[in-house]
């Protein structure tokens, strides 16, 4: 595979076709949260909470799915971080270590809403009552919550893509300065000789 600056093309696409799935999946979930309606018994004697077509939920599910996947290859190729080889010290390497803290902070969070969310969109309440008797709770699913999955997804996406990024161009710089004798110092080119 290709590289720019020794970063492999596979993976910047891999990572960015995974989280860009799980944004628009995010957004989709969004707009399909569930609606209810009280209804009432031909009868008149009960009303009843009647729930749309439940579709955020798998939706959710796959937003959840597709943005893990993009973190877990963006953590495989980077041995998270921690278990790789050495970084040069300076910029690329401060850079790699705050872009990978706030990616997992963003991660953790759009994970946590993709997940409430799902769980939450799949919550039925089974409400049901004399028609006047009491008010009906029929719960269903803030507006708002898939929105906040799909924004955090966004934001792990360019902070995963500048960890790594940085992460390969500080690798780089250590190869550099490790296989040619750790910076400037004394040539060693032989002297001419005298006549």
């Amino acid at each position: 595979m290709g590289s720019a600056y020794g970063a492999s093309y596979f993976v910047i696409l891999a990572t960015l076709v995974f989280d860009i799935i799980a944004f628009g999946l995010a957004i989709g979930a969004e707009s399909r949260r569930n609606h209810v309606t009280i209804e009432t018994d031909v009868s008149d004697s009960y009303t009843t909470c009647r729930y749309s077509k439940d579709i955020a939920t798998g939706l959710g599910i796959g937003a959840f799915l597709f943005l893990l996947l993009g973190q877990l290859i963006i953590t495989g190729v980077t041995r998270c971080l921690c278990c790789s080889s050495p970084l040069r010290p300076g910029g690329s390497r401060v850079a790699a270590v705050v872009f990978f803290i706030l990616s997992w902070f963003t991660f953790v969070v759009a994970e946590l809403c993709l997940l409430a969310g799902s769980t939450r969109a799949a919550y039925r309440t089974r409400s049901r009552g004399y028609q006047g008797a009491f008010d009906l709770d029929c719960k269903t699913l803030r507006k708002g919550v898939f929105s906040a999955g799909a924004a955090f997804t966004f934001f792990t996406l360019l902070l995963s893509e500048g960890y790594y990024l940085c992460f390969v161009k500080s690798q780089e710089n250590a190869w550099q300065t490790y296989n040619t004798g750790g910076g400037p110092g004394v040539g060693m080119t032989p002297y001419p000789r005298p006549y």
